[in-house]
């Protein structure tokens, strides 16, 4: 790599390393500006980046998801647009729609927020499921449909949304094919003692503070660099034994006694792609049996249905895959 080139990436000189491996250094560099902890978080967002995912984040209120989304896209030079999901919010206010001009007697196209790169949609379980329908499409199909035409979206285009796991009064839970169309599921949780000793070092609380840290971010990659990155993944090889071993942990979600519906083969596949950003982002032109069993959780913990019993005897989803990845034989 060359000097300017590890330069623009906020690395040291003469660092010998990857693209993918670039941008989570850089990324990580950037982003604790303003975020602190929450790595394990940032590494599944920029695989699933990388992997042209979208991601769910799940978190009580007050734990910087909004403030991580925007830290990643302003890190990577991306355009950045917000949706807050209400009970009455509609399809054209996520898509768009045609609005008339008296002055040239036609009607254009007023562009919704779905319109961006990163698209951040907060409390996403608040909206009913028409507006989830016009979602679903952009996140599927990377296009939306207004008057019967469809629009292409911006590339990349990722949804990152949130939910509070805990306030569920004037929520609709999410069609099991809208949880399918995730990559990842993130669960975050409350920073260390040490972590939050420094968040109050760092952050002053109010408003005007966090916009300055946001806006000391440099940018450390772009669509060009993203797409590098992909190519760089694709070539990462699977061996034949560790897509046994990933197609197994699959198929045993299938038919275990505490769960009703199990992983789908676009579970499979999905989780294949993104141990080879895994893989890549270690240095490695391989993924190992350990790429699948870091990822196997938040990639699935979303698309399984637990089964009533499981559900009165308290026995969480986490807990039944971590069960499974334990039990399942490993290739050597």
């Amino acid at each position: 790599m060359t000097r300017s080139r590890a330069a623009s990436f906020g690395l040291q000189a003469g660092e010998d390393v990857n693209m993918i491996m670039n941008l989570h250094r850089a990324l990580e560099r950037q982003v604790g500006k303003v975020i602190v902890g929450q790595s394990e978080a940032l590494r599944l967002v920029l695989i699933a980046l990388v992997c042209e995912g979208h991601v769910l984040l799940e978190g009580v209120p007050g734990l910087a998801k909004t403030t991580l989304v925007r830290a990643v896209a302003a890190a990577l030079g991306l355009k950045f647009g917000r949706i807050q999901f209400t009970p009455d919010l509609m399809p054209s206010d996520i898509v768009g729609t045609q609005i008339f001009s008296f002055q040239s007697g036609t009607f254009h196209l007023v562009e919704g927020p779905v319109f961006t790169n990163v698209m951040l949609g907060d409390e996403i379980n608040r909206a009913p499921a028409k507006t989830q329908s016009a979602l679903l499409e952009a996140m599927q199909e990377r296009q939306v449909s207004i008057d019967g035409k469809a629009r292409p979206l911006p590339a990349p285009f990722m949804v990152l949304a949130t939910q509070n796991p805990v306030e569920q009064e004037g929520t609709y839970p999410l069609p099991e094919a809208q949880l399918d169309r995730f990559l990842f599921k993130i669960a975050l949780t409350y920073p260390t003692l040490e972590e939050e000793l420094r968040i109050l070092e760092q952050h002053r609380g109010d408003t005007a503070g966090l916009s300055a840290l946001l806006a000391a971010i440099e940018v450390v990659g772009g669509v060009a660099e993203l797409a590098a990155a992909r190519e760089e993944a694709m070539r990462v090889q699977i061996r034949p034994e560790v897509a046994e071993y990933l197609v197994r942990l699959v198929r045993r979600t299938r038919d275990h006694t505490q769960i009703q519906l199990g992983g789908s083969p676009r579970a499979a596949l999905l989780l294949q792609l993104a141990a080879r950003a895994a893989a890549a982002m270690e240095g490695r032109e391989y993924a190992i049996p350990d790429d699948v069993k870091e990822l196997f959780v938040p990639a699935l913990r979303h698309r399984i249905v637990l089964t009533a019993s499981a559900e009165v005897d308290g026995v969480g989803a986490d807990e039944v895959l971590r069960g499974l990845v334990e039990s399942t034989p490993v290739p050597r």
